[in-house]
């Protein structure tokens, strides 16, 4: 099974992003846009995880979510990785709450479990919008959207997603942990 920990954002917000983005999409050749439904802040990617090891990985992944208050995040800004002239990866950057702590514990959790990681880069929080197989400049793009700014959202919960590769990839959420009610401060 191939899985990976994510938040996924609240259809509202969501619809912010997909408002902002539509007139771009399809305008960039070799830019792949992912259908909606798959768009999601990756927190830890597991890669190809036997299926002995889920029931463990779950019962962590709980623990883990649970040690951490919800998050008040807003969507601001678009990026690319590696850069915005040289991209592979065009994404929707967040302010708000620092999410590293919980993307930390729950790559933990994966690994204590036997889901070994396949990417031990250093987290940045970004929703993935877009996908060219080959590098592309989106400096163009980045900079038509960069007066971006969504509105604010909470994430309250962790899905644990196994993807379906194929032509048209599909999601199906194996577990979802909320996380502690934000505290009033």
């Amino acid at each position: 099974m191939r899985l990976f920990a994510a938040v996924v954002p609240p259809a509202g917000v969501l619809d912010e992003l997909e408002r902002a983005i539509a007139p771009y999409v399809g305008q960039v050749e070799g830019l792949r846009w992912p259908d909606r439904d798959t768009w999601h802040i990756t927190l830890a990617f597991f890669g190809e995880v036997p299926e002995h090891v889920l029931p463990g990985l779950q019962v962590r992944l709980a623990r883990a979510v649970h040690r951490y208050d919800a998050l008040d995040l807003a969507f601001t800004g678009f990026g690319a990785f590696s850069s915005a002239r040289r991209a592979r990866v065009f994404w929707a950057g967040l302010s708000g709450d620092p999410m590293g702590r919980l993307a930390d514990s729950v790559r933990a959790a994966g690994r204590r479990a036997g889901a070994a990681q396949t990417d031990e880069k250093r987290f940045h929080p970004h929703l993935t919008l877009a996908r060219s197989k080959a590098e592309t400049d989106l400096r163009p793009l980045v900079e038509a959207l960069s007066g971006f700014s969504g509105s604010p959202w909470r994430a309250e919960g962790v899905r644990l997603v196994r993807s379906h590769p194929g032509p048209r990839v599909r999601y199906e959420s194996l577990g979802e942990w909320a996380l502690a009610p934000a505290r009033q401060g």
